[in-house]
């Protein structure tokens, strides 16, 4: 199934989001009302392989998880991301067994050109 994963309260997803054709094949998920949990992880984790890519490190609450932990491994990532929304990069577009994480331009215009051929 093809996901959106974004969060609805910030203004980049938006802004992205309403950049790209979104068709009724695309269910989209809020994570603030519907935050993922070990199943969607564990889908976005079979692709991306890796739980730091999927990390925001930009979250404000990471700043008071880097002064209490000394050692941030994957599992440390896979734990905190389940335990507040916010630690999910966002957005993140699953098409079939593609997967576009963040908002960089790049990542962005690579999405659409994925969206464009649905």
């Amino acid at each position: 199934m093809n996901k959106l994963y974004y969060l609805s309260t910030c203004s980049s997803c938006k802004k992205i989001i309403n950049s790209w054709k979104l068709n009724k094949s695309i269910k989209l998920i809020d994570i603030k009302k519907n935050p993922i949990n070990s199943k969607g992880l564990e889908a976005v984790y079979a692709i991306s392989k890796n739980y730091e890519d999927i990390f925001n490190k930009r979250a404000l609450l990471f700043r008071e998880v880097k002064k209490e932990t000394k050692n941030i491994n994957e599992n440390t990532y896979k734990e905190l991301i389940l335990k507040h929304y916010s630690f999910l990069k966002r957005p993140i577009l699953i098409i079939g067994n593609k997967l576009f994480i963040g908002n960089s331009k790049q990542m962005v215009l690579k999405a659409k050109i994925e969206l464009d051929k649905l």
